[in-house]
């Protein structure tokens, strides 16, 4: 006689945004503003509910017509409020003229957010219409995976309800922090913001270095890019800290520790990441204007 099967301990997955009743306005369908459609539509938001704006359309944006979103509609919904969120993607040279029209779209109940860098939330009430509730994010390119994390701060508009859909519609993209002062998303922007960049640099060194120390080109990438990814991956999956976890690799008196005092030396990692994140905040002042 045959055991009964055991019943699944998994909760089935969640669907957050299944009860949206929209529309969702995408302005700016490029990569970034693909990651989030897309996985909008995996957290069970409905196709036929987002409107998404693109001058140019990539073919995987126009193929999401073939499933009900709305592509660069002739006819938008009326001058009037009957969007319940819109969602900024473009680049931030084009904001002065593709954020004011816009305004068409907002009403009282309507939520922006934007993952514009560089353009603050007075930029953005300025160019919408007075009261807008508006809620500023910076993500991070790993969000291409659902691996990305973002910080979001909002203006005084922006109600509980509010939030609580800005936080669910940026977790398709990965993990979301909130601060509550906008000043601080220039660091933001510097550490995880161009933080990816920070770490396919440290894959390029270890390559190099690897070449120089006699390996083959190929094997010397092969290496540095899988040591790096299995690294995040272990430190993603893992309850130790990255101090603890760093400890467990260094052995005293071995070849581990040998690097570390150089990497960790007065002229070592900290001290040129401190500077560079510090070069990369000072521009995202001066950029935010």
């Amino acid at each position: 006689m045959k055991k009964p099967a055991k019943k699944s301990s998994k909760k089935p997955a969640t669907k957050p945004l299944a009860s949206f009743t929209g529309p969702l306005v995408l302005l700016g369908a490029g990569k970034m503003g693909q990651a989030m459609l897309d996985g909008w539509l995996g957290r069970g938001l409905k196709a036929q509910k987002v409107i998404a704006l693109d001058p140019n359309p990539s073919k995987d944006i126009k193929a999401t017509a073939k499933r009900g979103v709305k592509v660069n509609p002739k006819a938008g919904p009326r001058a009037k409020a009957d969007a319940q969120a819109i969602v900024v993607a473009v680049k931030p040279q084009m904001a002065p003229d593709a954020v004011p029209p816009l305004g068409l779209y907002v009403g009282k109940s309507t939520l922006v957010v934007s993952i514009m860098a560089g353009r603050t939330i007075a930029f953005l009430e300025k160019a919408l219409p007075p009261g807008t509730a508006i809620v500023r994010a910076m993500p991070n390119t790993p969000a291409a995976v659902g691996r990305g994390i973002s910080v979001a701060v909002a203006n005084k508009q922006v109600t509980t309800k509010q939030r609580k859909l800005a936080s669910d519609l940026l977790s398709a993209i990965g993990k979301v922090e909130w601060v509550g002062d906008e000043g601080l998303i220039d660091a933001v922007t510097a550490v995880s913001g161009s933080g990816p960049a920070y770490v396919f640099l440290l894959v390029e060194a270890m390559t190099k270095a690897g070449i120089a120390a006699g390996l083959p080109p190929e094997l010397a990438y092969r290496l540095a890019r899988e040591t790096v990814a299995g690294s995040g991956e272990l430190l993603h999956q893992s309850t130790l800290d990255a101090a603890t976890l760093r400890k467990n690799v260094t052995s005293p008196g071995g070849t581990t520790a040998a690097a570390l005092n150089v990497l960790m030396g007065p002229a070592g990692f900290d001290k040129l990441l401190g500077e560079a994140i510090a070069a990369a905040t000072k521009r995202s002042q001066e950029l935010a204007g």
